[in-house]
C-alpha cells in the first residue's frame, strides 16, 4: 500500500488515498406464495484517488493484485502529468471508535432461518383481511469491509454490517388499489427483529393498504402541515439536507451557498449531522476519506452554522472536511452525505401541536421524495395521512403530496415537539446509495402546499 501511494503522488499529486473494499450482500424476496429471488453477491476490489489542488483523478479495479494496483496507480498519476521519482510514504496504523455493536451476524444465519422469518411475515400480512391481494417481502443484509491508506501516513480498517427488511402490501376492491410500505432497519445484524417482529410487520403493511380504500381524497391548497417524530425526517432530508452538502455548496449549486451566518429558518430549529450516534442507521466510525466520524452542527436557532464536507469540498470552500465523504463501494469517488440528519428537540407537546391547527393536514409517514439543492424546492408523496380538524386527528386521507420550497418551509415552522425519533433508509446520489437517518421531532408548518388526485 506504501508502494501504491507513492506511485499515485509521483506526477506531482498533494494527496493520495487507496481503498480496498471485500462486501458481501444478500437478498430474499417472497410473493405469491412462494419465495422466488435468493441473491448472494460481493463486491471485491480497489480504488485509487489522486488530488491536486481542486483536480480529482479516480480511478479503480477488481484486481488487487500489486502489479495491477501499482499500474492503477501509474495511470491515474499520468493523467495529472509526466511521471518523476514517486515520494517515500510510511503508514501508521489507527484503530477507531467504534458506535454500532452488531450481536448477530447476518452471514452466521442460514438461508433456511432467514427465510423463516421472511415467510412470517408474508403469511400475517397476505392473511391480514381478504382484500389483501398481494404481499412482497424483501430481506436485504450487507456485511461491508474496508481498508484505507492514505499519503498523510493513515492506515484503517472499518467494518459495517447492515439489515434491513420490508413487507409491501397491496389491497384491492373493486377497480382500486392501494399499497402501503413497511420498512425497517438496523446497522447491526438480526437482532432487528428483536424489536420488530416479522409478524408485526406485515400486519402493519396490510393495515394501512386496507385503511387507504376507505380514505377520503386529500384536501387540495395551502394548509397547515403536521409532521411526525421520526417519519417525517424525510421532509428535512431533501427539503433541507442536500442543499447543505458541500457537493452542492462548492460550486455556488445550493440555495445556501455563501450564506453562513444568516438565519435561513426559525430560531426554533437547530439541526445536526451527526455520525456518531450509537446504533443508529446512518452512523460511521470513519468516512471513506479516512476522517473519523464526528456530530456537525449545520444550524443553530435559525443561523446557519456549517455544511457538511469532503475532502475536495474542504479544497474549494477552503474549510475543513468534517468526516462527511462516503461512497456506496470502490466503485464510486466519495463526496459530501449525509449520516444522521436532525432537528433538535424542542419544547412543545405533541397534543398541544395537534390542538392547535383548526383544518389540516397530519402527514404521518412520508413515501418518495425530490428535491433540487438549487432552489430548494421539493416534492413528497405522503404514503399515510389523515386530517386534522378542529385541534383533532380525524378521518384518513389518500393521495396526498406536499410541495414547497425549503427555505420558505424551514422559516413556517410554527411549533417543534419535545420527543425526537429516527428513522432510517437509503439515499442515492452520485457516490451511489448509503444509509441514512433522519431525526425530527413533531412539527407544526403553518402553510405548505398541499396535492392531491
Amino acid at each position: 500500500m506504501e508502494e501504491v501511494i507513492a506511485a499515485a503522488l509521483a506526477s506531482g499529486g498533494d494527496y493520495a488515498e487507496l481503498f480496498l473494499e471485500d462486501t458481501r450482500r444478500n437478498t430474499m424476496t417472497m410473493s405469491g406464495g412462494r419465495i422466488n429471488v435468493i441473491l448472494s453477491g460481493c463486491d471485491y476490489g480497489a480504488s485509487v484517488r489522486i488530488l491536486r489542488g481542486t483536480d480529482s483523478i479516480y480511478a479503480y479495479t477488481n484486481d488487487v493484485s500489486r502489479e495491477s494496483l501499482l499500474k492503477l496507480a501509474k495511470q491515474a498519476a499520468s493523467s495529472l502529468g509526466e511521471i518523476a521519482e514517486g515520494k517515500q510514504v510510511s503508514l501508521v496504523e489507527r484503530y477507531n471508535l467504534n458506535y454500532s455493536q452488531t450481536l448477530i451476524v447476518p452471514s452466521s444465519v442460514s438461508n433456511k432461518d432467514k427465510a423463516e422469518l421472511v415467510k412470517r411475515a408474508y403469511w400475517a400480512a397476505k392473511e391480514y383481511h381478504p382484500e389483501v391481494v398481494q404481499a412482497i417481502v424483501t430481506y436485504k443484509d450487507i456485511d461491508q469491509k474496508i481498508t484505507l491508506a492514505t499519503s498523510e501516513g493513515l492506515y484503517t480498517n472499518d467494518r459495517r454490517i447492515y439489515t434491513s427488511f420490508g413487507v409491501r402490501s397491496i389491497a384491492n376492491r373493486g377497480s382500486e388499489n392501494q399499497v402501503c410500505n413497511k420498512r425497517y432497519e438496523v446497522q447491526g445484524g438480526l437482532e432487528l427483529f428483536e424489536n420488530w417482529s416479522p409478524e408485526w410487520i406485515g400486519e402493519q403493511a396490510s393495515q394501512v393498504a386496507v385503511m387507504k380504500l376507505d380514505a377520503r381524497p386529500s384536501p387540495i391548497g395551502e394548509m397547515p402541515v403536521v409532521l411526525p417524530r421520526g417519519t417525517g425526517g424525510i421532509f428535512l432530508h431533501e427539503a433541507c439536507g442536500h442543499s447543505l452538502e458541500s457537493s452542492s455548496v462548492a460550486n455556488g449549486g445550493s440555495v445556501f451557498s455563501g450564506k453562513l451566518g444568516s438565519q435561513v429558518a426559525t430560531d426554533k430549529i437547530t439541526i445536526y449531522d451527526d455520525g456518531t450516534i450509537p446504533g443508529a442507521w446512518g452512523s460511521i466510525n470513519v468516512d471513506d476519506e479516512g476522517i473519523p466520524s464526528q456530530k456537525n452542527l449545520l444550524i443553530e436557532n435559525g443561523i446557519l452554522k456549517g455544511y457538511m464536507i469532503d475532502r475536495l469540498g474542504a479544497r474549494r470552500m477552503g474549510m475543513e472536511p468534517t468526516g462527511s465523504g462516503r461512497k456506496e463501494s470502490y466503485r464510486f469517488a466519495p463526496t459530501s452525505r449525509m449520516t444522521n440528519t436532525y432537528i433538535v428537540a424542542g419544547e412543545d407537546e405533541e397534543q398541544d401541536i395537534i390542538s392547535s391547527v383548526e383544518y389540516g393536514l397530519y402527514a404521518k409517514e412520508m413515501g418518495g421524495g425530490t428535491a433540487n439543492p438549487q432552489t430548494s424546492s421539493f416534492n413528497f408523496n405522503v404514503q399515510e395521512a389523515y386530517l386534522i380538524e378542529n385541534g383533532r386527528i380525524t378521518v384518513p386521507v389518500k393521495g396526498a403530496t406536499l410541495m414547497g420550497m425549503g427555505v420558505e418551509a424551514l422559516m413556517n415552522i410554527e411549533m417543534v415537539g419535545n420527543q425526537l425519533d429516527f428513522d432510517g433508509g437509503f439515499c442515492g446520489a452520485s457516490s451511489g446509495s448509503l444509509p441514512v437517518s433522519n431525526g425530527q421531532p413533531m412539527i407544526k408548518i403553518s402553510k405548505l402546499v398541499v396535492g392531491g388526485k
